[in-house]
């Protein structure tokens, strides 16, 4: 996984956040409100909840049960915040409908995520493991804005 990898993904034009929570103590909380806090074009994601909330919005956003839902998967980049079973099931989803990239934040993959990225994915990009400026390995987080800068997002 390289800045190369960070930098194709935030090439797409649209963005999911899948495992997006209203809780703001969760990671899917904290990923979703970066990317809201960029200014980019992203979606929620989550199976159980219809709308996430962030502290510093008021105004709710709907959320969708799965990216199969998306209107674009073609176009949209997803950054995974789920434990690593959930994890391999999105991946073969996203790789079913063509998902370009993917960005696996700490914690969301396992040896047999990390193998299903590099043997069976097939994406233009994903990010995911070891690297990064974190100590973690590869955040949106800590990673995000360079490779934001590096396509002329920021």
């Amino acid at each position: 996984m390289s800045e190369a990898a960070a930098r194709t993904f935030f090439s797409s034009p649209a963005f999911a956040v899948v495992g997006a929570s209203s809780n703001p103590a969760k990671f899917g909380n904290i990923i979703f409100k970066w990317y809201h806090a960029h200014s980019l074009p992203v979606t929620p994601i989550n199976p159980t909840a219809a709308t996430i909330t962030l502290p510093s919005n008021p105004t709710p956003f709907p959320a969708l049960p799965s990216i199969s839902r998306l209107p674009n998967p073609t176009e949209t980049s997803i950054s995974i915040v789920t434990p690593p079973a959930a994890t391999l099931a999105v991946l073969r989803e996203a790789k079913w409908l063509g998902v370009p990239a993917v960005w696996l934040q700490p914690g969301t993959f396992d040896d047999e995520v990390l193998r299903f990225l590099t043997e069976e994915g097939g994406f233009k990009a994903a990010v995911a493991g070891e690297g990064g400026d974190g100590s973690e390995g590869w955040c949106v987080l800590v990673d995000g804005e360079k490779a934001l800068r590096g396509v002329g997002k920021l």
